[in-house]
């Protein structure tokens, strides 16, 4: 995937076309067993459905599934996932002083047009041996995803390098809209929010319905993608997924605009997107499930 001996292309510009940050390229990861994969796998399956399950309910659900888990366990999968149960929760402790909190600015807010709002995510995929995080960033109103980065790390560089390419390929949105996981509220990823004069909104901790289209998108991904296709290495998973987001984009029609698609709806023209070969593929995959 990435050759370090070639001449024509540094190892950046390489990470770069692949849509990988650097340091997964450096990162040496230490493995889960298998079997933790496997819950992981379940784990995520069950979250998309019951996503307000904590460490102890899902617990509770694999061992109904069969598999001899404990709570601790199921709370350190779920923390190297990046998920948490979906509720209110008591504030016992202040955030940390070295990260602002930014409020949250989208409450009765009306989105009309494309590039108003924009706002991003990280989400878990399985691998076959291992597992990745994928991060995009998305049109609030047209839900046309702007650019997208995976890594085998949970770090800032890859955020940063995905919010870098939709400013330089779509210009930028008046306000920008994460969750407060770490990576959103550290020095780099909001100086260039800042640099870009774009306004800073934050959900409430735990609150998935303040940034609910792309948790949607996830939805849609993991079952018309990453689950219908067991993906066995990275590059796998990223061309599997790149097909998938293009499909997205340009072929899948939205119910809330009529049918029209995310590029129809973000770029204003009505057109006909070309047949894409994901869709064609996806079809028969969803054929052969259900025989």
């Amino acid at each position: 995937m990435i050759e370090p001996s070639n001449d024509n292309l540094s190892i950046k510009a390489q990470c770069r076309l692949l849509s990988l940050s650097r340091s997964s390229w450096y990162y040496d990861p230490k493995g889960e067993p298998l079997l933790n994969l496997k819950l992981m796998r379940l784990i995520d399956e069950q979250f998309l459905r019951t996503p307000f399950y904590g460490s102890r309910q899902m617990a509770r659900h694999l061992r109904r599934e069969g598999y001899c888990v404990g709570r601790h366990r199921v709370r350190r999968l779920m923390r190297l996932m990046g998920i948490e149960a979906i509720y209110q929760k008591p504030r016992t402790s202040d955030p940390h002083p070295a990260h602002k909190i930014y409020p949250y600015l989208l409450r009765n807010l009306a989105i009309t047009r494309p590039d108003q709002v924009w706002c991003t995510d990280i989400t878990y995929i399985p691998i076959k041996r291992g597992f990745l995080y994928l991060i995009a960033v998305m049109d609030w109103y047209s839900r046309k995803v702007l650019s997208w980065r995976l890594s085998n790390t949970m770090d800032t560089a890859f955020c940063v390098e995905a919010l870098q390419e939709a400013l330089s390929l779509y210009g930028k949105p008046e306000i920008f809209n994460t969750d407060q996981g770490s990576q959103f509220t550290s020095f780099d990823f909001t100086n260039v929010l800042k640099e870009n004069e774009i306004r800073i909104s934050m959900d409430g901790k735990g609150r998935w319905m303040d940034n609910v289209f792309i948790e949607r998108l996830w939805r849609s991904m993991k079952y018309e993608c990453v689950y219908l296709n067991a993906f066995e290495t990275g590059l796998q998973a990223r061309h599997d997924i790149g097909q998938w987001m293009a499909f997205y984009n340009a072929g899948r029609p939205h119910s809330t605009f009529d049918g029209q698609t995310p590029d129809e709806v973000y770029y204003e023209r009505d057109f006909v997107p070309p047949v894409s070969g994901y869709a064609l593929h996806h079809e028969e995959q969803k054929t052969r499930q259900a025989a």
